[in-house]
């Protein structure tokens, strides 16, 4: 099932703009990816990752799920990123473009080495070799979160974007079932025109009906979207509240199965609504923290 902390925004903040990580802590943002590798030049770097350390562990963030996604160990960038992450210490570290689970042992092993033993790790899904290897990436320690890089995964495979997706269909698919049979959250990739609220709802929910637990986002204008289209809408626990009410009265008397508007309700469905009900009481707490 679903993970019960909300993740249906994760935005992405450059890490070299010291007004964007400011602005980072007034976002209504369930989660925050600050991030020292593609939105950040070669010549910034240095000065990008002393401004993540230094936001990170100044704090004020909130309830919000701040997170540093490195450049990988193979760049010039990447143990100088993993060592001041672990001396951050968010919540966790982002490993880009992961092929396999060593990529994933050794970043963790890097992390355990500099006294950040207890930083999460989250896996970005966007290479040809990882998407093959995602029942075992899914399977590595440490990891909290599949993170679809559909830009990265439509180049490497030669394809191109379409409105149906239908380039990356086989992608989210596997990486769904990944994340699923063990137990992690799975965010969808970007919706890159950040202009088009229309274009970006319509992923949405074309994301939450495979069952992505929220999407990454490129601009703070996406946030009231994702946020909307990934929660339960008051229709939907209406429903769900009296599919629990009518199983709980059927079981009550001994019986299986409860009806509830003419459909059949089994434990199956109740699990499902109760699941639902649970996501919506934690996003209310969770806004209501960081009101």
């Amino acid at each position: 099932m679903p993970q019960t902390r909300p993740r249906r925004s994760a935005l992405y903040m450059p890490g070299a703009k010291a007004r964007a990580l400011e602005k980072a802590r007034t976002l209504p943002a369930d989660a925050l990816i600050l991030d020292l590798e593609d939105a950040v030049g070669p010549s910034e770097k240095d000065a990008a990752r002393r401004m993540v350390v230094e936001a990170v562990r100044a704090g004020g963030f909130g309830p919000r799920e701040v997170t540093i996604r490195v450049n990988g160990l193979e760049t010039p960038w990447g143990e100088a990123d993993l060592k001041a992450a672990a001396e951050a210490k968010p919540d966790a570290v982002v490993i880009p473009k992961v092929d396999g689970p060593e990529d994933l042992a050794e970043a963790a092993a890097r992390l355990d080495a500099a006294g950040a033993g207890d930083v999460a790790l989250w896996a970005m899904m966007e290479t040809p070799l990882g998407i093959l290897d995602a029942r075992e990436i899914a399977a590595a320690p440490r990891l909290a979160c599949l993170v679809m890089g559909a830009n990265d995964l439509v180049k490497e495979l030669g394809a191109e974007h379409t409105p149906e997706r239908a380039e990356v269909a086989t992608s989210l698919g596997i990486c769904l079932l990944a994340a699923r049979a063990h137990g992690l959250a799975v965010l969808d990739g970007v919706y890159n025109a950040f202009k088009d609220q229309d274009g970006l709802e319509a992923a949405c929910r074309a994301g939450r009906a495979m069952g992505f637990d929220g999407k990454t986002l490129i601009h703070p204008d996406q946030l009231a979207v994702a946020n909307r289209v990934f929660a339960p809408s008051e229709a939907e626990l209406e429903f769900a509240r009296r599919q629990v009410a009518a199983f709980e009265e059927t079981r009550a008397k001994g019986e299986a199965v409860a009806v509830v508007d003419g459909s059949i309700v089994e434990n199956l469905h109740v699990e499902t609504a109760r699941a639902l009900i649970a996501k919506a009481e934690a996003i209310a707490k969770l806004e209501a923290e960081a009101a």
